[in-house]
């Protein structure tokens, strides 16, 4: 598909969501070393000069997608935190967080690829706006963590974001498995290494739960 240059912001956005998912796709099937911004380019059907008119780079591209769905998943976690009450169950928090993240796939699949290749290639410029994105994003959430767990505030909430996020990139990347390595899960000598990504991280979730309001 051939682009034509878009004059209307209703036609801009069309064209950013287009290379938005054009891009996902390359990262998910991909990685972020494998893929160049031209190759994105040729997968939304625009042309490397005309790509130039919306992002910078493979880099600027990523951050813009990684933080629209990073906004959507904390829109939706908020309203999920919303509807629990002052210290409720851990377990209950854990598994609410946990279906928070499970209605965003797309964000899932980024979120490796943000610890082990992007933060070590961006600029400081590209990495300062998004860090600031999300720190204000994520001061929100922990305003619904507080109000649950009033002895998790500050920089403990901030705490808990920061390792639960560590979580939660590390089991979802470990279901990622080649074919070879799905069948040495099969043997019964590794059964108990599998990953399970929704226990794994419903018990890290509660372990850390736990771990903050006992220091």
């Amino acid at each position: 598909m051939n682009w034509q240059r878009a004059r209307t912001d209703e036609k801009k956005s069309e064209r950013k969501q287009a290379i938005y998912q054009a891009a996902f796709t390359l990262f998910k099937n991909n990685g972020y070393d494998k893929v160049s911004f031209n190759g994105i380019a040729v997968e939304a059907g625009f042309t490397k000069s005309n790509m130039y008119r919306y992002f910078s780079s493979k880099d600027d591209i990523f951050l813009n997608v990684f933080s629209d769905l990073f906004e959507k998943w904390v829109d939706e976690c908020s309203k999920q935190l919303q509807t629990l009450e002052k210290n409720v169950q851990i377990k209950t928090f854990a598994q609410t967080w946990l279906k928070s993240l499970l209605l965003q796939p797309k964000l899932l699949d980024l979120m490796p690829i943000l610890f082990v290749s992007l933060e070590r290639n961006s600029s400081f410029e590209q990495l300062l706006e998004f860090k600031r994105l999300a720190m204000n994003l994520l001061y929100s959430i922990t305003l619904d963590i507080s109000r649950i767990y009033p002895d998790i505030e500050g920089q403990k909430a901030f705490k808990f974001l920061t390792l639960s996020y560590a979580a939660t990139a590390n089991y979802w990347a470990a279901t990622m498995q080649s074919d070879a390595l799905k069948k040495i899960y099969q043997l019964d000598e590794f059964k108990a290494l599998k990953p399970d990504f929704e226990k794994d991280l419903t018990t890290s979730i509660e372990i850390i739960i736990l771990g903050l309001r006992a220091s």
